[in-house]
């Protein structure tokens, strides 16, 4: 199978569309080889591209992630606490072949819900540790936040 691919340069959105604040974030990952500045300065942050469930086109989003021991990805589909899934959780469901940038470095992966119980509650307690702005969301929202398992395929 094939990765998806992103666009290295993609359209602007308006200043005050949803997404616009993202494609900043994007571009200066790219041109820096995945530092950014603001508050995700210092962070652990990736670029994740989904193929999009309806549109099937390329849909690329930054997101933090927590390197697991076995060399997977964890990632938070916490939509900034919002009462629903991103958008890029619903296009793992329908095709979980992603595209993730690291650094300077950009493979391919496949994505993997980590199911409810002892597993997520183990690796939502340890990530939430780290960034308590995880455990926030959660308490904001009634809908369980997903997390995802990113595994490199190359």
């Amino acid at each position: 199978m094939t990765s998806v691919q992103f666009d290295p340069a993609p359209t602007a959105p308006a200043e005050d569309a949803p997404g616009a604040y993202n494609l900043q974030v994007i571009q200066q990952f790219r041109e820096n080889g995945g530092k950014v500045g603001g508050p995700f300065e210092g962070a652990a942050l990736i670029l994740l591209t989904t193929r999009g469930a309806k549109s099937g086109l390329a849909r690329t989003v930054p997101t933090l992630y927590f390197r697991q021991a076995d060399g997977s990805l964890l990632i938070f589909g916490s939509n900034g606490g919002a009462d629903t899934h991103p958008a890029w959780f619903h296009n793992i469901k329908v095709n979980p072949q992603v595209t993730v940038e690291a650094g300077d470095e950009t493979y391919s992966a496949v994505a993997r819900e980590v199911p409810s119980g002892e597993q997520r509650d183990r690796l939502f307690a340890e990530a939430s540790a780290e960034v308590q702005a995880f455990a926030d969301y959660q308490a904001g929202t009634e809908r369980e936040i997903p997390l995802v398992l990113l595994s490199r395929r190359d």
